[in-house]
């Protein structure tokens, strides 16, 4: 990109509407080194100097046709400008372990494949669907929770994401039992480095410690993967219907033009999760995370107790109310509980037979009612703890220690509650033990579900490879259609001063159907639908064919780069 006759010129065109960091990555293109010269991604340095050292970066190179006359021209500029010494192990030719690194006419290939490579990893080779990712099975509560992200806080999340140099497109998905960024990246692994940096930035968690329990998947293992998931087939409850609602809210959050790829990834994940359950019967008896914590409860109380327990369910969400519903087919028929507003209690109570007395109280009775529990159920969206250490010394001594089961993420009773002897502590990695029974007769089916996500992961790869073409075709009918305005306006300039409105209009429609006829051929050898048996490496190999006779390459990199731009 940067040859002797551009270097300036795309510094000087790119500086009305592009920011320094952008600059920095077109001279990243033509080598990685590069962005230490100019300080990638540093703040430090103005727009000048970053001219500056593009001007250095070709004449180092030997790229210095253009700049020859000035240089001549300029005695104070005859010595040669170095770049610096790279390492390279010591031999009977080198002195102190280094050797200044020369370039000669012998690496003008290897520089020409790298320019090349570097062109293609922005304009040929499409961009990757990244997946970083912690999960239950991999790292602690103590961790997810920090990471994790409330749902009113998505779209500002997307946006800090997508506003990051490498990542066009972005999702979140934070629950209970995960969190996991989806991200369409420039570069996987520039994308992978600032999302784990805004990751870490965000939560207050190191970095290295973030690598440490994380999960990278790419392209189709990360389509694979969030079809699993939507499916329920990641979930510690196997089969468990909550997560495909999960998803469906990702995927109304990206609704407000976050993209295509991704948004679309989110779509067929939908359609997936809703055929592995329907067509594979995964879901009957499943168990959702809140019955396991039903379920956990009740093996902690002492035999014979459950019916006489006080519960007490915080929160009258959806996790809460399935608490409810659990806690009733179990027999239980007399629970408190506490929420913000009486009308979804209300409304919950309702659903039962009046036989079930569900007794509401607001939230600032909460402690007052936890003192008088036996058990106490959690599940709100809190970010701080809502029941400390101090809180539950306070409580009147039970029988029996008081047991908390908390299927909050972040947690709503501290960790520093299960210190206590008055008092034991679960949380939803405590609910391993329940679903394990329940575990192999699912897998089973989760085998049969598997053959449907390998399915929809095909159907997905082949609407991508789709998109491939459809930049190609726009610039191919942009930039003929502004050669044929060009070419009217000149005409219309020599001949058009007798012509009537009508005349000129028959000129406009005539030249627009003859540019519509020359494209009709290559615009039919692009098509990737159902119009056309031609297979998808044919199609591509005309598209690269295209952009070459062309010359689109340069305008698809220059739209990328618009569309970074626009996005922060």
């Amino acid at each position: 990109i940067l040859l002797p006759d551009r270097c300036t010129r795309y510094v000087n065109r790119y500086e009305r509407f592009l920011s320094k960091s952008s600059v920095c990555r077109l001279c990243e293109s033509i080598d990685v080194e590069l962005a230490d010269i100019c300080s990638f991604p540093s703040s430090n340095r103005t727009l000048s100097e970053i001219k500056i050292k593009a001007m250095a970066v070709s004449s180092a190179f030997g790229f210095n046709q253009m700049l020859s006359s000035k240089h001549h021209n300029n005695p104070s500029s005859s010595s040669p400008m170095v770049l610096g010494t790279r390492a390279f192990p010591t031999n009977n030719k080198t002195t102190g372990g280094l050797i200044r690194c020369e370039l000669s006419s012998s690496s003008v290939s290897a520089l020409q494949q790298l320019k090349k490579s570097a062109i293609d990893r922005y304009t040929k080779e499409r961009s990757s669907i990244v997946v970083i990712g912690l999960s239950i099975h991999t790292a602690p509560l103590e961790m997810r929770e920090k990471l994790a992200i409330p749902v009113a806080e998505w779209p500002q999340a997307i946006s800090e994401l997508c506003a990051l140099n490498h990542i066009e497109e972005a999702a979140v998905l934070s629950t209970c039992n995960r969190m996991e960024i989806y991200v369409l990246a420039l570069s996987q692994h520039r994308g992978v480095r600032e999302v784990t940096q805004w990751m870490s930035k965000r939560s207050g968690i190191p970095v290295s410690d973030i690598c440490k329990h994380w999960f990278l998947l790419y392209n189709k293992d990360a389509t694979q993967h969030l079809f699993e998931v939507s499916a329920g087939l990641d979930s510690l409850v196997l089969g468990e219907g909550q997560i495909l609602s999960q998803v469906k809210q990702v995927r109304e959050k990206l609704r407000n033009g976050f993209g295509m790829v991704i948004p679309g990834l989110f779509e067929k994940a939908i359609t997936t999760g809703k055929r592995a359950r329907a067509e594979t019967g995964i879901a009957s008896g499943a168990v959702s995370v809140s019955s396991a914590a039903v379920e956990l409860a009740l093996t902690k109380l002492p035999p014979g107790s459950a019916s006489s327990a006080t519960m007490l369910v915080v929160g009258a969400g959806k996790m809460g109310k399935l608490v409810i519903k659990h806690l009733v087919a179990k027999g239980c028929t007399r629970m408190v509980v506490v929420n913000r507003s009486q009308e979804r209690v209300a409304a919950i109570q309702e659903e039962f037979p009046s036989g079930v007395e569900i007794i509401y109280k607001p939230l600032d009775e909460m402690l007052a009612c936890a003192g008088e529990a036996n058990v106490i159920f959690t599940s709100t969206a809190s970010e701080t703890p809502l029941f400390l250490k101090e809180h539950v010394e306070s409580f009147p001594l039970p029988a029996d220690a008081r047991l908390f089961v908390d299927i909050s993420v972040p947690r709503n009773v501290g960790s520093c509650v299960a210190e206590l002897d008055c008092a034991r502590v679960c949380n939803v990695d405590d609910l391993k033990e329940v679903v394990a029974a329940n575990k192999e007769d699912r897998a089973r089916k989760a085998m049969e579900a598997q053959d449907i996500i390998i399915e929809e992961s095909k159907k997905f790869e082949a609407w991508w490879d789709s998109l491939q073409t459809v930049p190609t075709i726009k610039k191919l009918r942009r930039k003929t259609d502004r050669i044929r305005a060009d070419s009217v306006v000149k005409f219309m300039s020599k001949y058009g001063k007798d012509m009537d409105k009508k005349t000129k209009e028959a000129v406009e429609d005539l030249t627009r159907a003859m540019v519509n006829k020359i494209l009709h051929g290559p615009m039919k050898h692009l098509r990737c639908d159902d119009t056309e048996n031609r297979p998808l490496p044919e199609t591509l190999e005309n598209m690269e064919a295209l952009n070459r006779m062309f010359e689109l390459e340069l305008e698809l990199l220059e739209e990328k780069i618009r569309a970074k731009m626009d996005q922060k």
